[in-house]
């Protein structure tokens, strides 16, 4: 296994196997459904997506008359949810924008021991305030390098996308999708934006990569992207393979409560086989 794959697994058992040794792990579901589908050909780098993120969030405006920020790499923070880069690839200047990618299977929700980090049925990937108790797990269990914790603040919180979860259950597209003036974002069912990128790639040859990023990128993800280079070029990990991160330590969870149960009997044997002698 790589290396950087097996700290964020670890990162994953520590979390789990609180919740293992309480009965026998339960059989990890896929759960997604809705996502949204970047087309990178078209995103202008106008950032309107950062701004409608923040107004919709009450988080700190964004400046978007600086341009001098696409001179570096910007990754999320826990005051701005979302981000976009900008790549000079061999097909010229390319904008990427980047959140949380809400991963079909997440590695974050399988390492919280209260499930404050919550998988939604309908998809989103949400952190819940109530049940969290501080341990950061998410954090150090993602591939993705997103979960960000409020060091500064006396009551700290993660802050993280949650794919407008409140605009969702009132039947609106996320804040980001709906302003968005290239159309560069499309919401929808995960299956369906699947079908639609494929098209894209297949009714206009040599426009596209041929890959969906994120249709299988650590077991899947809501967030899929298309884009004229490969994904490398433009500031992605291609090196999570397809096994969700949460299968890297299913087989160990399954075996922790029988450890439980034998450990202490065995560890008895031994102590009444040598006090004796």
């Amino acid at each position: 296994m790589d290396r950087r794959i097996f700290l964020k697994a670890l990162g994953v058992l520590s979390g789990s196997t609180l919740t293992a040794v309480a009965g026998k792990a339960a059989p990890i579901g896929l759960g997604s459904s809705v996502g949204v589908l970047v087309d990178t050909t078209r995103c202008m780098g106008c950032r309107t997506c950062e701004l409608s993120c923040a107004a919709t969030h009450d988080l700190p405006k964004p400046d978007l008359s600086n341009k001098a920020i696409f001179e570096r790499e910007r990754t999320t923070t826990e005051s701005q949810w979302t981000v976009v880069n900008r790549y000079t690839t061999k097909a010229g200047k390319i904008s990427v924008k980047k959140q949380c990618m809400h991963c079909s299977q997440p590695a974050c929700t399988a390492a919280c021991l209260t499930k404050a980090m919550y998988k939604t049925k309908e998809g989103p990937v949400i952190w819940r305030e109530n049940k969290c108790m501080g341990c950061r797990y998410c954090m150090v269990s993602c591939p993705f390098d997103i979960p960000r914790f409020e060091y500064g603040k006396a009551v700290p919180r993660i802050q993280k996308c949650i794919l407008c979860w409140d605009r969702l259950q009132q039947g609106k597209q996320p804040a980001c999708v709906e302003k968005c003036p290239a159309k560069a974002l499309l919401f929808g069912q995960r299956s369906e934006l699947i079908e639609t990128a494929r098209k894209r790639i297949y009714s206009t040859p040599g426009k596209y990569f041929q890959q969906i990023y994120g249709e299988h990128e650590a077991g899947g993800t809501g967030w899929l992207y298309l884009s004229a280079v490969p994904f490398e070029q433009i500031g992605f990990r291609t090196d999570l393979g397809k096994t969700p991160y949460p299968e890297y330590t299913r087989t160990f969870l399954y075996s922790v409560p029988l450890v439980l149960v034998l450990g202490p009997a065995m560890l008895l044997a031994l102590h009444k086989g040598t006090d004796s002698e």
